[in-house]
Parts: C-alpha cells; sequence; structure tokens
C-alpha cells in the first residue's frame, strides 16, 4: 500500500540552470545524482543543519531517495530528493537544498529545479512521459506555476505534465 506523504513542498525554485551556479563566482558545475547510501545519512541530520529526518525517510521501503552532488566530488550532498513511484507518475515527497544552499548567502544556486528535472526524467525514463505530482505549501502554488510549468489540480495538489517535463529534461539532461 502507498503511503502517502505528510510533507508539503515548501523550496523555492531560485533558479532554473543545466547545472548549479556558485552565488559568489558565477561559475556553473555540472552535476550527477545518485542514491542515497546510509553513509550519506550521517551527514544530512538536523544536527548538521538539515531541516527534514532523512533518515527517518531511507527507512520508508516505498521511497527512493537521491543526492545531488557537483561531478567528481559525490561526498559534498547538495540536495536531496524522496519519491515513490505510483506505476503511472512519480510522487515527489521531500526535497530540500543543503543547508549552505539556502536563504540570502547560499552558496548554490539551481539545486530544486535539478532535483525536480531528474524526477521527470526518471518518470520519461520509466514510460511515464514526465508525469510527476506533489503537495505545494499554498503560498507556492503559484510559483510553482510559474517556474515549473505545474498545474494546481485542486486543494495543494500540483501535476507536471509531459510538455513541461520534456522542458526541465532538456534544460537539465540535454542530449
Amino acid at each position: 500500500m502507498v503511503k502517502h506523504s505528510k510533507y508539503h513542498l515548501g523550496i523555492e525554485i531560485d533558479r532554473l540552470t543545466n547545472s548549479i551556479i556558485n552565488t559568489i563566482s558565477g561559475d556553473s558545475f555540472p552535476t550527477d545524482v545518485h542514491p542515497v547510501t546510509k553513509t550519506d545519512l550521517k551527514v544530512t541530520t538536523r544536527k548538521n543543519g538539515w531541516l527534514f529526518n532523512w533518515a527517518g525517510e531511507f527507512k520508508l521501503t516505498d521511497r527512493q531517495l537521491f543526492k545531488l552532488t557537483i561531478r567528481n566530488n559525490p561526498d559534498i550532498v547538495q540536495g536531496l530528493l524522496s519519491i515513490s513511484d505510483y506505476n503511472d507518475h512519480f510522487y515527489l515527497h521531500l526535497i530540500e537544498s543543503a543547508p549552505f544552499n539556502l536563504g540570502r548567502n547560499k552558496l548554490y544556486e539551481g539545486v530544486p529545479g535539478n532535483l525536480f528535472a531528474f524526477t521527470c526524467k526518471i518518470s520519461w525514463d520509466k514510460g511515464y512521459q514526465g508525469f510527476i505530482s506533489f503537495t505545494s505549501k499554498t503560498k507556492l502554488i503559484e510559483h510553482y506555476e510559474r517556474t515549473l510549468g505545474a498545474t494546481h489540480i485542486g486543494g495543494q495538489k500540483m501535476i507536471i505534465f509531459p510538455q513541461e517535463a520534456l522542458k526541465l529534461i532538456k534544460k537539465y539532461f540535454p542530449a
């Protein structure tokens, strides 16, 4: 049985790029997305400034957790993602930028958009045409419509349909 998420996404999309961008130098860095390991969970803790209990999320059998890293630097986690395969689309339960990528003094921009695009890509690769859904905080519904092309389908539920998913995929994963 699918366990629905208790979370409402509250992360803002700061910038859509094909990488992540250092806010100090303006340099762009290519990224990779990898499954989260138990070793990653030792550093992605509330004690280290992360907002969510990723170890608890890791234990849920219906969840797949991924980390965003800068290419060739897999030990520094830039952001985390928790998703589930609902057999016709992927549901995005939780997304979080690393503590050093939050607020006015963040180190890198582009982390959330990167993780949304990755979710669309694995949905596309699985044959779901890029369909993803998520539950938004009310105040961010219009933001997700504007930045991601997401569609509000009632309540706080949102969907990214194939046309918009393909735009994100092409931006972040050019052929």
